[in-house]
């Protein structure tokens, strides 16, 4: 007897990234050696100090029942004194913090919690693919709103029909970006909550990438903004910014009645994070408070190498200001899932095509920066002996 999944499995994830893992094994099955820069998974480990409290908290016999769902107080409490630490932003740690399974938990269940099947939302095209798949979960449509190159990759607001505004009932963006590596001022902030409170829309904030940023510019939390808690909730993750992203935890913070809507889902779901995990990320909350601790520094340098060593091979992309990634601008006459094959099959380097994320995404490639210096510029040579190979 066979047994076929729902109709909403269709609806889910790209068919190019189970494309992409069958191409790699293909050529790893060929003996090649495979310079993989296709995932954001960090490839440095946590500090000492995050690993000795999480072996300490494992010890530990208190940890070992069922966590609360909304996460212990004592972190909460580490999340609101880090907030008001890099932010400025008070923040309620009763009602207005919910910790979470990494920020894809929160992401991929927010919509559930929030909406009914046929609401609208409005989330960014290109876009981390949860942000689409949420909403397949949930049963709501998805307005796609477009990102170009040609606008510094910032939504248009003018652009979005008002029959779509009046409806929705939340607009989903990400600064510093993932794909795009784009990043927002404050002004454009002031922008994005003045146009919520007019249509009556909740702002969701993913901000996964506020520690990994270059060149002196420092991101802010849209909860700085006055009167964004009103209308605003932020996503945060420690997954990045203190190399834990096989911990799973994560936080959302703001407007009080949304995080209780996500909480009362998730009380409903799951038993939230493990106790040893919460205490490694008080750690870590603790440690970067007292030592201004950050791996931007790390990713600067690898942003450095890389896109210099492309530019000496013909490659030239604009040097990016935030996260992990490089969105890069692909050669004229190909396709992004084109030169995203070609590259893995004749240069043994993995990129996720643009189109991974969204039509607007065609035209690019995501590479990411998880491999040391020497990789990279491995990787970099092995590119442009191809690209002069093709010329």
């Amino acid at each position: 007897m066979t047994f076929k999944g729902s109709k909403r499995l269709n609806q889910l994830g790209s068919a190019i990234f189970s494309e992409m893992a069958e191409w790699k094994r293909e050529v790893m099955n060929q003996g090649v050696d495979v310079i993989d820069l296709g995932i954001g998974s960090p490839d440095l480990p946590p500090s000492e100090r995050i690993i000795e409290a999480m072996t300490e908290a494992v010890r530990n016999p208190a940890n070992y029942g069922y966590p609360t769902s909304e996460g212990s107080l004592a972190f909460r409490e580490a999340v609101a004194k880090w907030y008001r630490h890099r932010f400025g932003v008070e923040l309620n740690p009763e009602n207005e913090i919910l910790t979470l399974m990494g920020s894809q938990d929160g992401l991929a269940h927010l919509a559930l919690s929030l909406c009914d099947p046929g609401d609208i939302a409005i989330v960014p095209d290109p876009g981390y693919p949860i942000y689409s798949a949420s909403l397949a979960l949930a049963g709501v449509e998805p307005y796609l709103l477009p990102l170009r190159a040609s606008n510094d990759f910032l939504p248009q607001f003018d652009d979005i029909p008002d029959d779509v505004a009046a409806k929705a009932k939340f607009i989903l963006l990400n600064y510093p970006s993932n794909p795009l590596s784009a990043i927002a001022d404050r002004a454009f902030f002031e922008r994005l909550i003045a146009y919520a409170k007019k249509h009556e829309l909740l702002v969701v904030h993913d901000l996964a990438y506020s520690e990994m940023a270059f060149d002196g510019y420092k991101p802010i939390s849209i909860l700085e903004i006055e009167g964004a808690k009103e209308v605003a909730v932020e996503f945060h993750s420690l997954s990045k910014s203190f190399n834990m992203a096989g911990c799973r935890i994560a936080f959302l913070t703001g407007n009080a009645d949304a995080v209780k809507a996500l909480r009362t889902l998730k009380s409903n779901i799951d038993y939230g994070v493990f106790g040893a995990i919460q205490a490694a990320g008080i750690a870590a909350l603790e440690e970067d408070m007292e030592n201004d601790h950050s791996v931007a520094a790390v990713y600067e340098r690898r942003r450095n190498v890389f896109i210099s060593a492309l530019q000496e091979a013909g490659w030239v992309i604009p040097p990016p200001k935030a996260t992990m990634f490089i969105w890069a601008p692909i050669p004229k006459g190909w396709t992004s899932r084109q030169i995203s094959r070609e590259m893995l099959f004749r240069a043994g380097v993995v990129v996720i095509p643009g189109d991974a994320f969204g039509a607007e995404g065609e035209g690019f490639v995501r590479i990411a920066l998880v491999q040391e210096e020497a990789r990279l510029l491995e990787a970099a040579r092995r590119i442009g002996d191809w690209l002069r190979s093709v010329e």
